[in-house]
């Protein structure tokens, strides 16, 4: 672990306590100061002050790096310093101050509350905010209010190019310099109805604004929104067959081991155990429940048991967090995230995991088509494994992302490092799933709950999955390998990369297999 991700979780953990007692006395959290009043200023900590609680207050001395006061809910953060990119990201409501610049997509996907930065900001302020404010006292950079589709931003200095490109809803008022606005917006001179209401920000703060200042809004001219494609999988393992690899037989009443442990990296002791291979999706946990979903890990998007995974994208990042510490764990799912760069993933996680128990997963999810860029993700941020999803645009077959899979975890030596992979399947697994799962490489499918009845449906995949173990000879999950399963025609032979059923070898293009 990096030397900034251990200060900067202590940093958050050292503040969870300190809140408490302060919203309890009604007390400001001064964090930057020794005892004696000495100056011992932070520098460049990340993903720190997120999540703030309503009433709550916290004044901050130093410089701090990505998402900072992130995912604020309703607190006072005052940051005397400069910070990096994605301050007050995904604020509800609140109030932030930064004292002197701040970095790239400040205030990016906000919904609600106030962000002052007293000094100038990078590029994309606002982007794709939905309400709030944000002012600016200094200069912007270019695409100021990119996406955004409610709330206003102030800008008292000058913008850069391409202001409010793809905007659909909300207002920029730049009193500075400012160039056309980009596309899909308009600009116009401000009203005087405008300039009381933004008056009601500025006059505390012994600031006022022009007449001459322009506002920007969404262009009167019909749009067109890029409409992204659908995700599918058009095909799963259906021409793929289960094969023996040895001469071993198995009596009906021989013991078999078909669990599954998932364990957190240098965690041999504890870990998640899968009675059968699946993490149920489901949107919540339900408190009634039957014997087999008792033990069986789903992953959630709230209320989790502690054997249950917290699934976190754009929908729940702010609210999640009354959940984290009695989860098993977190996945944190980039294709529901707007797009960060590997800092601000970093700084998201530690926001996260400092909330946390120790020892808790900590995974990433993405898409089969992005698997490369997904494993050397979990490998620089030392992260205990990933989801992969199997559907791509326009429709995929499972048995296509096998390779793509294999070869990546080979590249980057996944088993090796006790890293975990899990399969995402977009309908329920059979018992034939689990096996060629677990064959091609992946420990776990993830797929949602079946319309049937959840605990008939465990009892009878469990029921499948060991006649399947007795068939093929092996006593435990863990030794079934690629040698256990065939193409059932050339076709999936060559997009899968498995030997052809009734032939010994692979084809040609998989001799490396």
């Amino acid at each position: 672990m990096r030397e900034v991700t251990t200060k900067s979780i202590k940093l958050n953990r050292d503040l969870e306590k300190m809140l408490s007692e302060a919203l309890e006395r009604d007390l400001l959290v001064r964090i930057g100061w020794g005892r004696g009043g000495d100056e011992k200023p932070k520098d460049g900590e990340i993903g720190v002050i997120t999540h703030l609680p309503e009433k709550s207050r916290v004044l901050l001395l130093g410089n701090l790096g990505e998402c900072a006061g992130a995912m604020n809910q309703g607190g006072n953060f005052t940051l005397q310093g400069n910070c990096s990119s994605m301050a007050g990201s995904f604020q509800e409501k609140g109030r932030i101050i930064i004292e002197k610049d701040a970095g790239d997509k400040t205030g990016s996907h906000m919904t609600g509350g106030i962000i002052n930065i007293q000094g100038s900001v990078t590029k994309n302020l606002g982007e794709s905010m939905s309400g709030g404010t944000i002012l600016v006292r200094g200069h912007s950079s270019e695409r100021t209010g990119a996406g955004m589709s409610g709330g206003s931003i102030i800008v008292l200095g000058s913008v850069g190019k391409e202001p409010g490109v793809g905007m659909t809803g909300g207002k920029i008022i730049v009193a500075g310099n400012c160039p056309p606005p980009g596309h899909g917006a308009d600009m116009r001179s401000i009203t005087n109805t405008e300039i009381l209401e933004v008056s009601e920000h500025l006059e505390p703060l012994g600031l006022s604004i022009n007449k001459d200042a322009l506002v920007i809004v969404t262009s009167n001219k019909i749009q067109e929104s890029p409409e992204r494609p659908e995700t599918s999988i058009i095909e799963g393992f259906e021409k793929i067959s289960i094969t023996s690899s040895s001469n071993k037989r198995l009596s009906a009443h021989n013991p078999l081991d078909n669990y599954t442990l998932i364990n957190a990296k240098g965690d041999d002791e504890n870990g998640l155990l899968f009675p059968i291979p699946w993490l149920i999706e489901k949107e919540t946990m339900d408190c009634d429940e039957s014997p087999m979903l008792s033990q069986q890990p789903c992953l959630v998007k709230n209320n989790p048991r502690t054997i249950d995974l917290l699934i976190i994208n754009h929908e729940n990042i702010v609210a999640v967090v009354k959940d984290l510490d009695k989860c098993s764990g977190i996945v944190l799912d980039l294709t529901s995230l707007p797009n960060m760069n590997d800092a601000e993933i970093e700084a998201l996680l530690v926001s996260l995991t400092s909330k946390m128990r120790e020892k808790s997963l900590v995974m990433l999810k993405d898409r089969v088509d992005r698997v490369e860029n997904l494993f050397r993700l979990i490998v620089e941020l030392d992260l205990d494994g990933a989801i992969i999803d199997a559907a791509s645009s326009g429709g995929s077959r499972a048995s296509a992302a096998l390779p793509k899979i294999g070869l990546a975890a080979r590249a980057m030596n996944i088993s090796e490092q006790g890293r975990h992979l899990m399969i995402e399947l977009d309908e329920c697994p059979s018992a034939e799933d689990f096996i060629i799962a677990k064959g091609a490489g992946c420990s776990i499918i993830v797929a949602p709950e079946t319309d049937e009845n959840l605990e008939e449906t465990l009892v009878w995949l469990n029921s499948g999955l060991k006649g399947w173990m007795i068939d093929l000879g092996i006593e435990s999950i863990e030794d079934i390998t690629r040698r256990n399963l065939r193409a059932m025609d050339y076709d999936t032979a060559a997009i899968s990369g498995l030997r052809l059923i009734g032939y010994d070898r692979p084809l040609p293009m998989w001799l490396g297999n």
